[in-house]
């Protein structure tokens, strides 16, 4: 077993959640606003333009400079426009994107709290002669360090920048401005700073570049014999399957969804076991069950 452990987390569908499905609370919000419209047309008209500015502005509006509040926007007008006589409401847009910016839109799994009690373990220390650091990869825009934080985990500001080879300045200015707390999350990788999407292995191999640049800022270098990977999502194709082929371990939560176990559990919190590209990936209750499966020593809660 590798002596430090680089654990990243999926984070819509693994750490946070909508509040209620999103088409009710879109048509909620519009007919609060005057907008005749029922959830079910919310949401065959929110994936028709949500398909047709994905296309004609990818990643967020990323390649063409509008960036992501306009590209929601863009997404927001041609949803409800078929469906309203006139101009929308002046403040139907700002009112669904600052909500979905923020804790209103989503709400935290309960088992989110394991990965908090990790940041005050001895092995999230940086001088720790075992180290564990904690990321996000996810398929998103820029929103998502702003969604966590506002769920209340603390959420240090680093993220992916492809721009800068060596952005150890970014890495300190990111620690100053946590006011040397505890991160739970170090950093964030996002599929519009990466450009590409799980699962790609890119979107990892971007995660290891972000944490040579941590380890960087504190005068240690980067060694891949030294740490382990793991990855945890909730989707085989985009999460167990990305991570396998980029050469992580990973693991997948149940939440809810359709996951086949092809192996019976045989240890606490282990609901079964799936093959996912001839590899072994185990299928957990929830968070809590990382620290006893057996995938890392140090994913114990007060290991050293």
């Amino acid at each position: 077993m590798k002596r430090n452990l680089l654990l990243c987390v999926d984070a819509f569908g693994t750490l946070f959640r909508p509040r209620s499905p999103i088409a009710e609370q879109y048509g909620s919000v519009a007919r609060g606003m005057g907008v005749k419209i029922s959830d079910e047309e919310v949401a065959k008209s929110f994936k028709s333009a949500f398909k047709e500015i994905s296309k004609a502005y990818p990643n967020y509006g990323k390649k063409t400079d509008m960036g992501a509040r306009q590209w929601w926007t863009e997404v927001i007008n041609k949803t409800f426009t078929p469906h309203h006589q006139g101009p929308l409401p002046t403040n139907l847009t700002s009112t669904l994107i600052n909500r979905f910016w923020c804790k209103d839109g989503y709400t935290l799994f309960p088992d989110v709290s394991y990965l908090q009690k990790l940041s005050n373990s001895p092995q999230r220390q940086q001088e720790a002669p075992s180290r564990l650091v904690i990321g996000v990869i996810t398929n998103s825009d820029d929103r998502v360090p702003d969604v966590l934080t506002s769920l209340g985990l603390r959420v240090n500001p680093l993220r992916y920048n492809p721009t800068i080879k060596d952005s150890t300045q970014e890495v300190r200015k990111a620690e100053q401005a946590q006011h040397h707390q505890n991160p739970d999350i170090d950093f964030c990788v996002m599929s519009y700073d990466v450009g590409v999407e799980k699962p790609s292995s890119e979107i990892f191999d971007a995660a290891i570049d972000t944490l040579s640049s941590l380890l960087s800022s504190e005068g240690k270098d980067y060694k891949e014999e030294d740490w382990g990977l793991v990855y945890v999502g909730d989707e085989v194709g985009k999460d167990a399957k990305g991570a396998v082929m980029a050469g992580w371990d990973a693991v997948l939560l149940d939440r809810g969804g359709e996951v086949d176990t092809a192996y019976e559990g045989d240890a606490p919190g282990v609901e079964g076991w799936i093959e996912v590209e001839g590899k072994k990936v185990p299928i957990l209750e929830g968070f809590e069950a990382l620290g006893s499966y057996g995938g890392h020593e140090l994913l114990k809660l007060g290991s050293t």
